[in-house]
C-alpha cells in the first residue's frame, strides 16, 4: 500500500485516569489524517515539516529499540534529504494525536520487520505500545505510546489497566437522536503544563482518594455501559464523571467552555468532558438529543463523531 493514511485519535474515556490505572477507551477519528509524502513544491509547510523530520531522525538514530522493532533510520534520512515531509491536517494541541500519527507512519514505513495490525497478538500490542512510547517521548518528554498505537492499529482499543490492552468492537453507530460530538474551544492546549498540574494535584491525599474512589469508578462504568450500548446507566455515570471533572479538573477546562459545561450539568441536555489533556483544543460532548444540544451551544464549532 503506498502512502497509507494514519488517522487521528480520540480518547473517549480515561484521560488522566489511565496514568493511575483506570480503564481507557480510545477510537480512531478519520476526519483528520496524515501521510508521509515527497515534496514537489517549496511551500513553507513542507519545508518546516521536512526540517522537523531531520531533527527527529537524529533522535531515532540514538534509540535502542528491540530487534523486531528496529527502524531503518539511514533510509529514513535519505528520504528526508529527498524532500520527505508529513502531510497532515491533524491540528496540533487539540488532543487528537498529531504526533501519534507521525510516529505510526514512520514505524510502518521504516521498521525492518513488517507487522500486520490485523494479526497482532495481545502480547505484541504491549510491546509495540512500549516502542511507540519511546519514539513519541521526543515530542512530549514522556509518552505512554497509546496515541501512536491507536493511529497505527486504526481500531478502537480498550485499555484494561497499565499492563493490558486489547482490540475492541464499539457498538455500530446509527442515525438516532443522540450523539457524541467535539466542541472547538478556540484555543490550542499544551499537554506538558496540563500534565504538570495533574501531578501537582496528585501530591494531595484528598485528590488521590477522590480520583481513585470516584473518577475511576465513573470512568470505568461509562466504558462498560457504552460497550454494552446500555444508555441509561451510561448517561447516569457520565453526569457524575462530568460533574467530577467540573469540580476537580477546573484548571484543565478552557475558560471559554466553563459556563457551557455547567449549563449542560444543570439542564441535563448534554454533558461535557475533556478530550485529551485539556487546557484548550477539543472538548467532548455527549447528548441524547443532538438537535437540542446544538441549539444551546449555538456559537461553538461542533463536529459529530458518533450517532446513536
Amino acid at each position: 500500500m503506498t502512502n497509507p493514511l494514519f488517522y487521528a485519535k480520540i480518547i473517549l474515556f480515561g484521560e488522566y485516569g489511565m496514568i493511575e490505572d483506570s480503564q481507557g477507551l480510545v477510537v480512531p477519528y478519520s476526519f483528520y489524517k496524515g501521510t508521509l509524502k515527497f515534496s514537489d513544491s517549496d511551500s513553507e509547510f513542507e519545508k518546516k515539516s521536512n526540517n522537523h523530520l531531520q531533527k527527529y531522525a537524529v533522535f531515532l538514530e540514538n534509540l535502542n529499540l528491540p530487534e523486531q522493532f528496529r527502524l531503518d533510520v539511514s533510509r529514513f534520512k535519505e528520504d528526508i534529504s529527498n524532500g520527505l515531509f508529513f502531510d497532515s491536517n491533524i491540528p496540533q494541541g487539540y488532543g487528537v494525536g498529531s504526533s501519534g500519527a507521525l510516529v505510526a507512519a514512520i514505524f510502518e514505513k521504516y521498521c525492518f520487520t513488517k507487522h500486520n495490525p490485523d494479526t497482532i497478538s495481545k502480547e505484541n500490542l504491549k510491546n509495540i505500545k512500549a516502542v511507540f512510547g519511546e519514539m513519541e517521548s521526543y515530542f512530549h518528554g514522556k509518552s505512554s505510546g497509546m496515541d501512536p498505537l491507536i493511529c497505527y492499529m486504526n481500531l478502537p482499543i480498550l485499555i484494561e489497566n497499565k499492563e493490558n490492552l486489547d482490540k475492541v468492537a464499539i457498538p455500530k453507530g446509527e442515525e438516532g437522536k443522540g450523539a457524541i460530538f467535539l466542541i472547538d474551544s478556540g484555543i490550542t492546549g499544551e499537554t506538558g503544563p496540563m500534565i504538570q498540574i495533574f501531578f501537582e494535584k496528585m501530591k494531595t491525599e484528598g485528590f488521590r482518594k477522590t480520583l481513585k474512589e470516584e473518577f475511576i469508578r465513573y470512568n470505568n462504568a461509562c466504558i462498560d455501559s457504552f460497550l454494552k450500548k446500555d444508555m441509561n446507566p451510561f448517561f447516569r455515570n457520565l453526569k457524575k464523571l462530568s460533574h467530577w471533572a467540573y469540580e476537580h479538573f477546573r484548571p484543565m477546562i478552557p475558560e471559554s467552555i466553563f459556563n457551557i459545561w455547567k449549563t449542560g450539568l444543570d439542564s441535563n441536555a448534554y454533558y461535557l468532558k475533556l478530550c485529551g489533556s485539556g487546557g484548550g483544543g477539543y472538548i467532548l460532548g455527549f447528548t441524547k438529543d443532538y438537535e437540542k444540544a446544538e441549539k444551546m451551544l449555538g456559537d461553538f464549532q461542533k463536529e459529530v463523531i458518533y450517532r446513536f
